[in-house]
């Protein structure tokens, strides 16, 4: 006669405990990592300009101060990139919502002649990075006299973001029954007042998820910026900080402070819009 043995419920407990007790390892170990080049950053911003140099690990720097700051806000023209960085990037951001949401919703719901080629040609931008289109979309800025203009880069931006927010908008809506339009359609409602009044409210969580592409996509650009603007006085904040690096020396104190400062309109966002970002169709029903 054969005895088996079962596992008892503390060599169960023991491994579950060793497998959790690894993942929080492997979590913290991510977290370290993600947060040692923020917590540099911060080191470096409130150090003294006489230890910049200094190899010391400590968070917080001995005679740490806020001068870089104070530098930055009051004797650059900081506040005036970030001025214009936030009227170039509430631009695209309106103006990419806008457009995608119409397009995406057209290229759904309904066939046309040229529908695929349009989707296809969508999908061909994509394939080539932005830095192959510089020469040609330069010199039609020229022929436009845009060059050194906020128009001229909200045209650039909003025209590169545009084909990955009109898919992104355009497989969400296919997922959106169509049933829900034709109901709205019997209790009275037109194409635009179903789009308008159902669409939308159900497609919210890929309306965030556009925005903060677009609003993400003229607030990071560097090079398309630098190439086209060429006033100080119209710099975007990236632009802006890149000179604070000069061939002989760089102002590190002033570098980091603008790049935490740069980071904190970022970071809010996200907070602010998380609860979009999670919810699903049925939440979008619910509210609509």
């Amino acid at each position: 006669m054969s005895i088996t043995t079962r596992p008892t419920n503390t060599s169960r407990t023991s491994g579950t405990l060793a497998g959790r007790t690894l993942s929080y390892v492997a979590l913290v170990l991510f977290v370290v990592f993600a947060l040692y080049p923020i917590v540099q950053i911060i080191t470096i911003a409130l150090r003294p300009g006489d230890q910049l140099l200094s190899t010391s690990l400590s968070p917080i720097p001995k005679g740490a101060t806020l001068a870089n700051f104070r530098i930055l806000l009051t004797e650059t023209p900081f506040l005036r990139w970030l001025a214009n960085s936030t009227v170039i990037a509430l631009a695209v951001t309106v103006t990419g919502v806008a457009l995608a949401s119409t397009a995406g919703y057209a290229l759904s719901r309904f066939r046309f002649l040229g529908r695929s080629s349009m989707l296809n040609g969508l999908l061909v931008t994509q394939m080539f990075p932005a830095t192959m289109l510089l020469l040609p979309l330069y010199l039609i800025l020229i022929k436009l006299s845009l060059i050194n203009s906020y128009l001229g880069v909200i045209i650039i931006y909003a025209a590169t973001a545009l084909p990955f927010c009109i898919w992104q908008l355009k497989g969400y809506y296919d997922t959106i029954p169509v049933s829900l339009e034709e109901a709205a359609g019997i209790d009275g409602c037109s194409r635009g007042q179903a789009f308008r009044l159902v669409v939308l409210p159900l497609a919210g969580p890929a309306l965030v998820i556009t925005a903060l592409f677009s609003f993400m996509t003229a607030w990071n650009e560097y090079v398309v910026a630098a190439l086209i603007l060429q006033d100080v006085e119209i710099f975007t904040l990236p632009v802006g900080l890149r000179m604070f690096q000069a061939n002989m020396s760089t102002q590190w104190g002033l570098y980091a402070a603008g790049a935490l400062l740069v980071s904190i309109p970022v970071v809010l966002l996200f907070l602010l819009l998380s609860r979009y970002l999670v919810s699903g169709l049925s939440s979008g029903a619910v509210k609509g």
